[in-house]
């Protein structure tokens, strides 16, 4: 009677299979929580055909689940995808973490299908996919860091040492806490940023409230990003602006819409961030920022000279 040979590890047979794009996809999905097939297709693969072929066998191994949210009125969505175990094994091991709970998978997708603010979640998500789809067809661009929101929950996640030691004891609710962060950059240039993502579903004056926030920020920090504001409508843009030409402001805000994008068909990269109080629209990599530890980051993608920036 021959042996049985054991098992292979579904972990090693996992990690046998990945790809750096797989690695890529089951990173953020870490980080991000969900995205759909067709949000995967756009950032990461040459087709869609090729995108689910690749999710099925993703699948198979366990690494990735899927969910399909129902439409109010009738259907279903694409399909949503989360890790699963296997998925989370393999991320805590790539960033050396402790592995985690043998129910983790579950218990957060059953988390994601329950979420009342799952379109807001996404539609942020979004923001940072178009990103990363417009590097992949456009050379020496690329999104070099794209943060989730649960990075900034923490109190003093926003501190830096130099900042205003009044920071520390304002406590975390008079400090905003973006929808994500990231990092641009085109030719050797960056633009680090934060982002608010409005889908209108909340008082205009909500969102004027985040804006106060991110100028109290400012106020105390040694660093200033832009805050990228990305709104659903003209009217809303136009509300927003006519009621932010009423507040002192130093802090860089920059709006654009679905609708306009929409209508251009235009990446959050290009030509479309429009300053309160200013005439014309500018592309994300021109937005002023101060951040001396980003350009020691990221030295040779600093800020552009006048003559650099009138030849854009």
């Amino acid at each position: 009677m021959g042996r049985h040979l054991p098992a292979a590890d579904p972990l090693l047979r996992l990690q046998a299979s990945i790809t750096a794009r797989d690695d890529r996809l089951l990173g953020w999905l870490y980080d991000h929580g969900v995205l759909t097939t067709d949000q995967i297709a756009a950032a990461l693969f040459p087709s869609l055909d090729f995108t689910q072929r690749r999710l099925r066998r993703l699948t198979a191994l366990r690494a990735v689940d899927r969910f399909r949210p129902n439409k109010a009125d009738g259907g279903s969505y694409p399909y949503h995808y989360v890790l699963d175990q296997l998925g989370y094994d393999h991320v805590h091991a790539q960033r050396g973490l402790p592995r985690g709970r043998r129910d983790q998978a579950r218990r957060r997708k059953q988390s994601l299908t329950r979420r009342p603010d799952l379109p807001h979640l996404l539609g942020g998500n979004q923001v940072f996919i178009d990103l990363a789809a417009h590097a992949r067809t456009h050379p020496d661009t690329e999104l070099v860091r794209w943060q989730p929101a649960s990075a900034y929950h923490e109190p003093g996640t926003l501190y830096r040492k130099g900042d205003d030691p009044q920071f520390i004891l304002a406590g975390p609710t008079g400090f905003p806490r973006p929808d994500g962060t990231g990092v641009w950059a085109e030719h050797g240039r960056s633009v680090p940023f934060f982002l608010e993502y409005d889908t209108s579903g909340e008082n205009l004056q909500v969102l004027i409230d985040k804006v106060i926030k991110y100028e109290r920020l400012y106020t105390m920090s040694t660093w200033a990003w832009p805050v990228l504001l990305h709104l659903p409508s003209a009217r809303r843009e136009a509300n927003l602006h006519h009621r932010l030409a009423g507040i002192s402001l130093e802090t860089v805000i920059a709006t654009t819409t679905a609708e306009l994008r929409t209508a251009l068909a235009a990446s959050p990269a290009d030509r479309v961030w429009q300053l309160p109080g200013c005439t014309g629209r500018h592309r994300l990599l021109d937005l002023p920022y101060i951040d001396a530890h980003h350009d020691d980051q990221y030295p040779t993608r600093g800020q552009p000279t006048p003559d650099e920036r009138a030849a854009y």
